[in-house]
């Protein structure tokens, strides 16, 4: 994940070239010699700038001057690249012409040897804040003896391959001016330049120009126009540009559509504060906010919702709103307040004035601040915290079209704050987690989507991954970049699928990829799988679960491996037909082995054993115990009206698939010490238990490793064994879930020394949804490096599923060179 100290932006006096700016830029960066022209940049766009205009009758080389092109790709479009280039030739006293084109930027620059090189200097080292510069290539030309700089209307090329910048945060001129009574855009909902607002979420196709957006109905008045055309002003070529006389409006209407008479804002606080439940049109659909200090308010949005316990993020006003709410540390504030403003899970205060509604069952509260306009009004009218989610029913995807989200939060907002402007695709907000001092992502969406990551090589045919079955993303891909969609969702209704076959024709549509290569995977009844097994005319390549975590992590450091993989998650379809999820490789992006794994055990009743963890521990404590002796435990007398029939299924063979799934481990552990013994969201019992975690317990359990030829069985059973001998012994849970943490660290590095001793391997890569806990990821890789190994975490995708289709991509491109 980008580094939000750097996010976005070109650090002064940093950035060396062939280096990326940051480290959410990681793709080679060439930039030639003027006097080394570089065939691979295409000469149309400075082709037809040659064609205009005359050159000098006196040789103008004789005289000094000196005429070059440059060719500018990465995120430079709608980022203010194009009016930073001509404020700094007209500083420079330099000639030429810039212009967008389908690939990012090109120039010609005219001028002596000394300005030039000064000029492409500055370009690498103080590009505009959004930009992120991946490549420049550049030649020479013969001067013309221009005598002006000129910023030339965009060109559209035979290959779309130019980048687009994410969705930004209001920026703080932005704010200054609307709250400036004496600005023409005071309190206007939608003010934005080229420094902020919507881009990913308005684009419908590029060059990013305003035809090719949803504001294209939006005609600029004379002010705006003014702004727009004018390369010294901050809105030059601000897309979204707009105003109170032209611009989008917005409005408050009742449930059922009817425009309300108050002002917009002032009636939207006016119902928060009494208690209602309001939908929010945001950035990339719709939210439901209420306010968060109130118990009914909250308890009611979550009935309506249907939406158990899975907790709700609360937007705070601003940053010391936010401290007094939860324990903001430096990583956390700097993510916070970045330009992406993703939501960011922090450990809620004891006493903080939220609602035990909120989010129950956990110490985490997810926090953002405002990111546009319309929330920075909202929460200076309501000057406290609002919960702000999803606007959808459980499981569904969240609404984005007005009509759709009239018909499908009619029955849980009594109002709606909406406006006239489109949004083209519908994008979730963003989750993380710091973790080491760093954001680690949870789910990748707004603000993040869809920056690309570069690739380890450069892929010889486009590619389309369709990830996996929950918190589903898929990811295209062509040349060295990987485009990964915004979060779509779990693929289990007609929306999610239908949000999953839109995102798809969007991504190939923006950047021009037409996939002959589809990535999927294993499981056959995977609706991403099924989806993938119908398209005409393609190359099929299946990709096993795990290898395509590990894979993930690999592309998310910019390694190709090999590497010892560890890939510990919920469930993946294996090879033998079982179900993994415990999982040590020997791996790199071309194959990998199954070097041990967690020993299998059944799942009594299959899926119910997701539902239900203590189904979990009756058999975990079966296996550690013996049969018959788990009956005086508290988790066995809360069920002992099924708890035999569990196992009598068990033993019977029938409906109790083998899965040698470290999450299925946690939920058992998490039953048996009485944390959650059901769940009504995936990885719940997990969670859950990790909030209790005693922080200084350095004691950890142990289990065994069976080594054999085909690998090593860790016994799982070793460490429920050790965790109901410190439940006899009276031992609190917050010791004996911290003492669980470390064994499972333990035995991370317990299997990763025996795959060095065996492969002489001393790489480790963490993936799976497991290591989302930071507990234990913090604990294991501390382990690993001070045992010599070198560790790989996640930093830009998800370590859960949400990552998978990237991992699906290089394996797939390995797979088919």
């Amino acid at each position: 994940m980008i580094d939000e100290r750097a996010v976005g932006r070109n650090p002064r006096g940093v950035g060396r070239v062939g280096r990326p700016r940051h480290r959410g830029a990681r793709g080679r960066r060439q930039v030639q010699g003027c006097g080394r022209p570089d065939a691979r940049v295409g000469a149309a766009g400075t082709r037809a700038f040659r064609e205009r205009g005359e050159r000098a009758s006196i040789p103008l080389s004789a005289m000094g001057i000196v005429r070059i092109w440059l060719k500018v790709e990465g995120v430079v479009q709608g980022v203010g690249f194009r009016p930073f280039v001509y404020s700094l030739a007209n500083r420079l006293g330099l000639a030429g012409v810039v212009s967008n084109d389908s690939a990012g930027v090109t120039l010609e620059v005219e001028g002596n040897r000394a300005d030039l090189d000064r000029f492409v200097a500055v370009i690498e080292r103080e590009a505009p804040p959004l930009a992120v510069i991946e490549r420049m290539t550049s030649g020479e030309l013969p001067p013309r003896g221009d005598h002006a700089f000129v910023i030339a209307p965009s060109q559209a090329g035979p290959e779309r391959t130019a980048l687009i910048s994410p969705d930004v945060a209001t920026c703080e001129d932005c704010l200054r001016e609307l709250f400036d009574p004496s600005d023409r855009r005071f309190r206007y909902p939608f003010i934005n330049c080229t420094n902020c607002g919507p881009r990913f979420t308005i684009i419908r196709g590029v060059p990013y120009d305003r035809a090719a957006t949803t504001m294209v109905g939006f005609a600029m008045c004379a002010d705006c126009a003014r702004e727009y055309s004018d390369p010294a002003d901050r809105r030059f070529h601000a897309q979204p540009v707009a105003c109170p006389a032209c611009g989008p409006r917005l409005v408050l209407l009742d449930s059922a559509g009817s425009e309300k008479a108050e002002e917009p804002i002032a009636g939207a606080a006016r119902l928060i504060r009494a208690g209602g439940i309001l939908a929010v049109k945001g950035l990339g659909g719709y939210h439901l906010a209420a306010d968060a200090a109130d118990e009914r308010a909250v308890a009611a949005l979550r009935a309506r919702k249907h939406r158990e316990e899975k907790p709700f993020a609360v937007m705070a006003p601003d940053g010391p709103a936010a401290a007094r709410l939860a324990d903001i540390g430096p990583a956390e504030a700097r993510v916070l307040e970045g330009v992406r403003r993703p939501i960011v899970l922090v450990r809620r205060w004891p006493h903080a004035a939220v609602a035990a509604a909120t989010a129950p069952g956990t110490r985490l509260i997810g926090i953002m601040l405002p990111y546009t306009p319309v929330h920075h009004l909202l929460a200076r009218a309501l000057g406290s915290a609002i919960v702000l989610t999803s606007g959808n029913v459980s499981d569904e995807p969240i609404a984005y079209r007005d009509d759709d989200a009239r018909e499908r939060l009619g029955g849980i907002a009594a109002a709606f704050l909406t406006h006239d402007r489109p949004i083209h695709i519908r994008t979730d907000d963003s989750v993380v987690r710091c973790v080491r001092g760093s954001p680690v992502p949870i789910r990748r969406a707004r603000g993040y989507a869809p920056q690309p990551v570069a690739l380890v090589r450069a892929l010889s045919r486009p590619l389309l991954a369709c990830g996996a079955e929950l918190k589903n993303t898929v990811c295209v891909a062509k040349g060295r970049h990987a485009f990964l969609s915004q979060h779509i969702g779990d693929l289990e209704n007609y929306e999610a699928l239908r949000s999953f076959a839109e995102t798809i024709a969007h991504l190939q549509r923006l950047f021009d990829v037409r996939p002959e290569i589809v990535a999927h995977d294993l499981h056959p009844e995977y609706l991403s799988t099924k989806w993938a097994m119908e398209q005409p005319e393609v190359a099929l390549v299946a990709v096993q679960h795990h290898h395509a975590h590990v894979a993930s992590c690999l592309a998310d450091n910019g390694e190709a491996g090999p590497v010892i993989g560890v890939a510990f998650d919920g469930l993946g379809y294996g090879t033998d037909g079982t179900l993994w999820g415990g999982e040590f490789l020997l791996a790199d992006l071309g194959g990998f082995e199954r070097a041990g794994h967690l020993a299998p055990v059944p799942m009594p009743g299959g899926v119910a054993a997701i539902r239900e963890p203590w189904r979990m521990a009756a058999i975990y404590l079966e296996q550690a115990l013996g049969e018959g002796a788990s009956s005086a435990l508290a988790v066995a007398r809360r069920h002992e009206d099924r708890w035999c029939a569990v196992l009598e299924v068990v033993r019977s063979g029938l409906n109790a698939p083998l899965t040698s799934s470290m999450g299925r481990l946690f939920d058992a552990v998490a039953a048996l010490v009485g944390v959650r013994d059901t769940v009504s969201y995936e990885g719940q019992a997990a969670i859950e238990l990790e909030q209790i975690v005693e922080p200084a317990e350095a004691l950890a359990y142990e289990a065994a490793l069976d080594e054999g030829v085909d690998g090593f069985l860790v016994r799982g059973a070793d460490l429920v064994r050790a965790v109901v001998a410190d439940l006899q012994r009276g031992v609190a849970t917050p010791v004996i879930a911290a003492r669980f943490h470390n064994g499972v660290a333990r035995i991370v590095l317990d299997g990763c020394r025996v795959l060095r001793r065996r492969s002489g391997r001393d790489t480790v890569a963490l993936s799976g949804g497991v290591f989302q806990n930071a507990t234990l990821l913090e604990r294991a890789a501390a382990l690993l490096e001070s045992d010599g190994f070198r560790v790989l975490t996640h930093r830009q995708v998800p370590a859960n599923d949400g990552g998978i289709s990237l991992g699906q991509v290089v394996v797939a491109a390995h797979a088919s060179p």
